[in-house]
């Protein structure tokens, strides 16, 4: 990683730095833990309905699970949360980031998601819609929990952890935004080929707030409030 990438990461570890072959087994063993149950998502036919409850508590300890692996990596490594983004001096200032830039992020994928399910690309069965939908008061409290978690943890792994490792390993920038970015698609097979690409499209926008800002913040209240509007208020409204 040169000077310049350095420069818009978060601050360096003072005592201790993995070497390239060290970062590259450790994100070899990472990948080989999240991808191929990401990638059986993509052939995913749901026959059996499963049930809202089911599916967030497995999210929730599926990806706290992760985050948890990559705390302990970092211990391992002698590096700070703040290494991959976790920084809270401005934390305010980086919240209001976060709400300035979510009606623009909520625009762009609403937008592309409708002009590539028009030109072909595939959208997610109906009779699948369930499993996202809450049902009663208690599956909300629930639910916006999951996007709490959700929000945390994928931004967490997806923009603070293996963008930065990506980076380390010689990808540069651009290639670390379009790999980190892929490996976040790949779990989203569910919402079809057109939420696939709209999924990846959106890592990379939130890859872009996340080098811009130099802050995971910024990033989790976007990621945060798009969950919140899709999983939560939309089908509210939609109740009416």
């Amino acid at each position: 990683m040169d000077q310049e990438d350095r420069e818009i990461l978060p601050e360096s570890v003072p005592a201790f730095h993995p070497s390239r072959k060290v970062q590259f087994f450790e994100v070899t063993v990472y990948l080989f833990l999240i991808v191929p149950s990401m990638i059986l998502s993509l052939f995913a036919v749901r026959q059996v309905t499963v049930g809202f409850a089911l599916t967030a508590f497995d999210t929730i300890f599926r990806d706290s699970a992760m985050v948890a692996l990559i705390l302990f990596l970092l211990w391992r490594n002698r590096e700070r949360v703040s290494s991959i983004g976790w920084r809270f001096e401005n934390s305010g200032r980086e919240i209001l980031a976060g709400v300035v830039l979510f009606p623009a992020v909520f625009y762009f994928t609403g937008l592309l998601g409708s002009i590539l399910q028009e030109i072909g690309f595939s959208s997610p069965p109906v009779s699948q819609a369930s499993f996202l939908t809450p049902d009663d008061p208690v599956q909300m409290g629930l639910a916006f929990f999951l996007v709490v978690v959700v929000a945390i943890a994928e931004e967490t792994i997806f923009r603070g952890y293996l963008l930065l490792r990506f980076m380390n390993l010689g990808l540069g920038r651009v290639g670390a935004v379009i790999a980190s970015s892929f490996v976040f698609s790949l779990g989203h097979g569910y919402e079809g080929s057109a939420g696939v690409i709209t999924v990846g499209a959106t890592g990379a926008v939130l890859a872009a707030v996340y080098i811009w800002r130099g802050n995971l913040i910024a990033p989790v209240v976007i990621h945060f409030l798009q969950n919140l509007t899709a999983i939560l208020l939309l089908p509210l409204v939609s109740a009416q």
